[in-house]
C-alpha cells in the first residue's frame, strides 16, 4: 500500500468532501473548514480543516460560534497530519477537552485476512430493525459503560431512511448479544468505514471481534470497496493489523461542551 497516496485520498473522499452520515445531517463549508451539523442526537463537529498558525485561532472560535449558537456541544475531529502542527493545543486552550488518541488504520479489502469465522457457539446476525438495534444497543453500553441513546436514534434513522449504507450485525451466544459492530458504507467513494466493534468482556479474547471484522469486510468487497477504514483503540489495533490493516495517523477527538 503507498501509504501517502491512501492518505490523501481519505482526506479528500472522507472529510474535505464528506457526505452527511444520515437523515437531518447536512455538511457546511466555511472558508478552511468542513464540519457536519446534526440534530442533538447525532453527530456533531469538524471533519476536515486546512488551516495555517494565522488562520487557526480566528477557524478556532468561529466554530465555536456556530455550534454553541445551535446550542450543540461538538467534536472537533483531529488527525496527526493536520495542520499547523499545534493545532491540538490550541484547540486546548479555547476549551476543548482531549479524548484518548486513536489509530486510523486503512486496509485494502482485497488484501485482508477474510478466512475468520465466529468461535463455537456463535451466530452473526444482521441487524435489520428495531429488536435488533436493542442487541447492538445492549452490546455497547455493556462493552463500553457509555449511554446508548444517540447511537439507537442514528442506527434507526439509517436503517429507515437509507438501509443500503449501513450494514450492523450482532454476535449471538444462543440468545444472548455479547458483540455487536456495524459498517458505514460511503456511495460516491472507495471507502467504508467500521465501527462501534465491542464485545463483553466474558467474551473478549475468543476472536468474536476478528470475526465480525471479517464479515463486514466480506460484504464492503462484494459491494466494490476497495478500502477500510478504522479508527482504532489501543485494544483493537494488534488485532486489526494482523488482518492486514496498515497504520497512517492518529486522529483525537477534542469535544467542546455537553
Amino acid at each position: 500500500m503507498d501509504h501517502s497516496a491512501v492518505l490523501a485520498r481519505y482526506d479528500r473522499d472522507m472529510r474535505e468532501n464528506a457526505t452527511p452520515d444520515g437523515p437531518g445531517a447536512r455538511i457546511e463549508r466555511a472558508g478552511a473548514v468542513v464540519r457536519q451539523v446534526a440534530d442533538v442526537h447525532g453527530w456533531n463537529g469538524v471533519l476536515w480543516s486546512g488551516l495555517d498558525p494565522g488562520s487557526a485561532d480566528r477557524a478556532i472560535q468561529e466554530q465555536i460560534d456556530r455550534f454553541t449558537g445551535l446550542g450543540r456541544g461538538f467534536e472537533w475531529k483531529l488527525y496527526g497530519h493536520d495542520r499547523p502542527g499545534d493545532l491540538g493545543a490550541r484547540l486546548a486552550s479555547a476549551g476543548f477537552r482531549a479524548e484518548p488518541e486513536e489509530t486510523l488504520l486503512i486496509g485494502e479489502t482485497g488484501r485482508l485476512a477474510l478466512d475468520a469465522e465466529p468461535p463455537a457457539g456463535i451466530r452473526l446476525v444482521r441487524v435489520t430493525d428495531p429488536a435488533g438495534v436493542d442487541l447492538v444497543v445492549d452490546v455497547h453500553e455493556k462493552a463500553f459503560g457509555t449511554d446508548g441513546t444517540g447511537l439507537r436514534h442514528r442506527l434507526l434513522a439509517r436503517l429507515a431512511a437509507d438501509p443500503g449504507t449501513v450494514v450492523a450485525v450482532v454476535a449471538l451466544a444462543g440468545g444472548e448479544p455479547v458483540s455487536a459492530a456495524r459498517m458505514e458504507l460511503v456511495p460516491g467513494t472507495r471507502f467504508a468505514g467500521l465501527w462501534g466493534g465491542g464485545t463483553v468482556e466474558a467474551w473478549r479474547g475468543r476472536g468474536v471481534y476478528r470475526a465480525l471484522v471479517a464479515h463486514r469486510a466480506r460484504v464492503a468487497a462484494a459491494h466494490g470497496c476497495r478500502y477500510l477504514q478504522v479508527d482504532a483503540s489501543a485494544l483493537s489495533r494488534p488485532i486489526l493489523q494482523r488482518l492486514g490493516f496498515h497504520a497512517l495517523s492518529t486522529t483525537t477527538p477534542y469535544l467542546y461542551g455537553s
